[in-house]
């Protein structure tokens, strides 16, 4: 406890210092109405936000500065205020840089409070967020978790749930919160459509049509996104996913798993992940055992600047959603692909896809 008091007097003071260097480049223009210590009143003013997990968080009333908890939250703000992202929870990956604006590619990374790497105090303190946002689902210690990382840095951190569900519900509460309504309710429009679309797809098909699929992740191939996972929501909706097991892992990799069980399973299709065994399969006599593998019923998840099947599991989900459907019901699912592809980069990543970029993105990942 003593450790954390006084890294937070040391962030608190590091905060002070960088604010008063702002100030004394010269904040406000002429006749901008100040306080003593020349910022606006509209900067000062704050307002009282009840996040998802109940907790009263007073913020700015204008939020201008944010920063998220991970990489989940992170595309998610991408899309609705890339501008106001002052740092990174993760490197984007190389391949991504030709559908970000430079500008918010060479961000600097401030690391993540969950999964792997640590907030990076000092990178903090030097971009001054306003506000922290952690986006997705709620674990049971989530207050517990959003006080902590408050302690950690001195800056108000809010927690917005959000599913596959609730995600239009989520952008919604975003869009209050950052004063970006109109953007917000276009993103969650698009969000409730695809998942509405696809659930009365999967109600006129019904559970006996459901297409037996596995979702293969690691170098080797032989980790699987467990049926009734968080990471296996879109694959549990559009298929029956035959890789049921008795621990189901919470990680993005999956539960690993030997080749005899994949044989006992036999889906099938079969995803692969981007840089798992796609590639190797087809000339592996082990692998050629599977029903999937000797018909040419396996696929590579589309992935730039995010796979689409999901990891992290956020809203690239949506396009990796329209993909799948397309892939495993071609007749009732009567997308076009690629416009729906050039829809969603713009609306998400402010990118105009290219017919080059979409080829080479679903070059391993569409009926030929």
């Amino acid at each position: 406890m003593k450790k954390r008091k006084i890294v937070s007097i040391l962030l608190a003071a590091c905060l002070c210092l960088t604010m008063s260097l702002a100030v004394g480049c010269g904040s406000g223009g002429p006749g901008a109405e100040q306080g003593e210590t020349g910022t606006t009143a509209d900067e000062q003013a704050t307002v009282t936000f009840t996040d998802s997990a109940g907790r009263e968080v007073e913020l700015p009333a204008k939020v201008t500065r944010i920063a998220s908890s991970g990489p989940l939250a992170q595309i998610i703000l991408f899309a609705l205020a890339p501008d106001m992202l002052v740092g990174l929870a993760t490197r984007w990956d190389p391949a991504a840089e030709q559908y970000i604006d430079t500008a918010y590619y060479n961000l600097p990374v401030l690391g993540q409070f969950y999964g792997k790497g640590e907030l990076n105090l000092e990178e903090v303190a030097k971009v001054d967020p306003q506000v922290i946002i952690d986006v997705g689902e709620p674990k049971s210690s989530v207050v517990e978790d959003m006080d902590a990382i408050y302690e950690q840095v001195g800056i108000p951190t809010v927690h917005i749930e959000a599913s596959m569900k609730t995600m239009g519900e989520a952008y919604r509460t975003l869009g209050k919160l950052l004063n970006r309504e109109e953007k917000a309710e276009i993103l969650a429009n698009y969000c409730e459509e695809v998942y509405s679309n696809t659930q009365e797809m999967m109600k006129e098909i019904g559970e006996d049509e459901k297409v037996d699929l596995i979702y293969c992740t690691g170098e080797d191939g032989l980790n699987v996104i467990a049926k009734g996972s968080f990471f296996s929501e879109i694959f549990d909706l559009v298929g029956n996913n035959v890789a049921v097991v008795d621990d189901i892992s919470s990680k993005g990799t999956g539960n690993p798993v030997d080749m005899e069980q994949l044989v006992l399973w036999d889906p099938d299709v079969i995803i692969f992940s981007p840089d798992s065994a796609y590639q190797n399969v087809s000339g592996d006599k082990t692998w050629q055992e599977l029903t999937a593998i000797k018909a040419g019923r396996y696929y590579e998840a589309p992935e730039g600047p995010y796979c689409w099947m999901g990891f992290p599991p956020s809203v690239n989900r949506y396009m990796g959603m329209i993909w799948i459907a397309q892939l495993l019901y071609p007749d009732r699912a009567g997308y076009n692909v690629h416009q729906e592809a050039v829809k969603y980069y713009e609306l998400f990543y402010g990118c105009e896809l290219t017919e080059n970029q979409y080829r080479d993105l679903v070059a391993n990942s569409l009926l030929k």
